[in-house]
């Protein structure tokens, strides 16, 4: 084994975890007597120079990679790039909002474990392996259900963190029981090794069991139905940082993953050193596969559409609000995922199969579009809301009541969010639903892919009606109490930061369709 290529492949990673022990280090070595403002500046300060550092890092390492006995384990590039550099900049987010909160005293702990359940993203996004999935979603998932559990004060806190956890047991057991079963039946733990003893031997109907079980260990980690029972009250418990992490991080690196997954299983990698004939063999085999694979997570997207938005009209927490709107944009998201172009046993000729290997791209370019802007809103969404729960002591609808009289320029960035989580246009939300619909509609002319943006389109019309229910407190409805709402000076200036990027990404929308673009590969 090369160390130093291993190193080099890992260096976002490992700069993240240098970050992590110079916080821990900084704040209980030399700060331990300041005051708790000082610190928790200090130390988000650090953390974002650490997501700086792995932002250069991530640079310099561009195209290394990682293959061990000519097994590829971490990629480099194309939707690995995209996503962990997603996920630094949301990381960096989520750290500058934390300055001016004191939900806890062990802030060094705090940004430290933060740091290195981002490091596991990065990990996630890139994996090309069973074993190191594992490894980079535990990373990951430990860390988010200590940072869920941080509010010692706070007994929801403490009862997200105990329901977070014991789902994420459960869904961890299901998912290594089917990573194990996809090993027992292929001998491969490299996803596009089970890939090619598949199509070589043909699924058993103990690989959709296999696959079943994986679905229900990811559906845990994107929050879909039925997989989506812990998400309210995380949401609701957890600190508002820690929930913004949750819904934009973690969703942009489980996502990135489930994109890996597809790429690799759900959409056939012809090999053109193979015959016409053999070709077609390969196809009509693996044509049948996708189209069993691909039921179940359509089955999933659908619920998550329905039950997500359906369930948001009844709730009066803002935050759970949030949890079951997050429900309802990854089934949006998971329908991009599910209806990847695959190829039909027609297909015999190979400028045609370079064509759908290019749709291909089309379609991964809009799900990546969509879960990078929805992590940018939802961070954004999260930060007003910790600024009203802080001034008012809840996060309740009514606790919105005149927001635009307490603080004019904080309603305005609630204005924008919300109505791009609803997909109004012209901002960015709006060209992420309009993507990535397009995108589906562009797989097949036939009556499922339309009746499923059809049901989007309608569960979209709904989510507008809860967004505007918490608008109309904020503009419309008297305020009970007129008193100012005051935010952190970088608090807002984040904030409002977000908010002229959804406004400007969706005046403008090439220019983060074009970044994304030059990240994948051209055929």
């Amino acid at each position: 084994m090369n160390y130093a290529y291993l190193f080099r492949a890992t260096l976002p990673e490992t700069a993240l975890e240098v970050a992590a022990l110079l916080v821990v280090v900084v704040d209980l070595g030399f700060l331990r007597k300041a005051a708790l403002k000082v610190r928790v500046a200090v130390a988000a300060l650090l953390g974002v120079a650490g997501c700086g550092a792995a932002l250069w890092a991530l640079h310099l390492s561009a195209g290394a990679g990682y293959s061990f006995e000519g097994d590829l384990l971490l990629a480099q590039g194309g939707y690995a790039a995209v996503a962990q550099t997603g996920i630094l900049a949301l990381t960096a987010l989520t750290l500058l909002l934390l300055i001016g909160s004191v939900f806890t005293r062990h802030v060094g702990e705090f940004v430290a474990v933060l740091l290195m359940a981002a490091s596991g993203g990065l990990l996630v996004a890139a994996a090309q392996d069973l074993l190191v999935i594992f490894v980079g979603l535990e990373l990951l998932s430990l860390g988010l259900y200590i940072l869920t559990a941080f509010a010692k004060s706070s007994g929801k806190s403490a009862e997200a963190a105990l329901k977070y956890y014991l789902f994420g047991a459960m869904s961890a057991a299901f998912l290594l029981f089917g990573f194990s079963y996809f090993y027992g039946l292929t001998g491969a733990t490299q996803l596009s090794g089970i890939q090619d003893a598949i199509v070589q031997s043909g699924p058993s109907p103990l690989f959709y069991v296999a696959w079943i079980m994986v679905v229900a260990g990811l559906g845990f980690k994107i929050a879909v139905v039925p997989f989506h029972l812990w998400a309210p009250d995380a949401y609701e418990g957890a600190p508002a940082p820690a929930a913004a992490f949750i819904a934009s991080v973690s969703k942009v690196a489980s996502f990135a993953l489930l994109l890996t997954i597809a790429s690799n299983w759900l959409t056939f990698q012809p090999r053109l050193t193979s015959g016409l004939m053999a070709l077609a063999v390969d196809l009509h085999a693996y044509d049948q596969t996708w189209t069993r694979l691909a039921a179940v997570l359509l089955i999933v997207a659908a619920a998550s559409m329905v039950v997500g938005n359906l369930a948001a009209l009844a709730q009066t927490s803002v935050r759970r609000l949030l949890a079951y709107s997050a429900i309802a944009h990854a089934g949006y998201i998971l329908l991009g995922i599910a209806t990847l172009p695959h190829y039909s046993t027609a297909i015999a000729d190979f400028p045609l199969i370079a064509s759908k290997m290019k749709s291909v791209g089309i379609s991964a370019n809009a799900v990546l579009y969509y879960v990078l802007t929805y992590g940018l809103t939802a961070i954004g969404a999260f930060g007003v809301v910790s600024v009203v729960e802080r001034a008012t002591g809840s996060d309740r609808i009514d606790s919105f009541l005149g927001l635009h009289k307490r603080n004019p320029l904080l309603a305005a960035v609630l204005l924008v969010l919300f109505l791009s989580l609803a997909g109004i246009p012209p901002l960015v939300g709006f060209w992420a639903k309009f993507n990535l619909f397009a995108a589906v509609l562009g797989v097949s002319a036939g009556p499922v892919p339309f009746a499923l943006v059809a049901l989007a389109v309608a569960m979209s019309a709904v989510s507008l009606y809860y967004y505007l229910q918490v608008l109309k407190r904020a503009y419309v409805m008297p305020a009970v109490d007129e008193s100012p709402i005051k935010a952190h000076t970088v608090t807002m200036a984040v904030l409002v930061g977000i908010a002229a990027s959804v406004v400007v990404l969706g005046c403008f929308p090439a220019l983060l369709q074009g970044w994304i673009e030059s990240f994948y590969p051209r055929f």
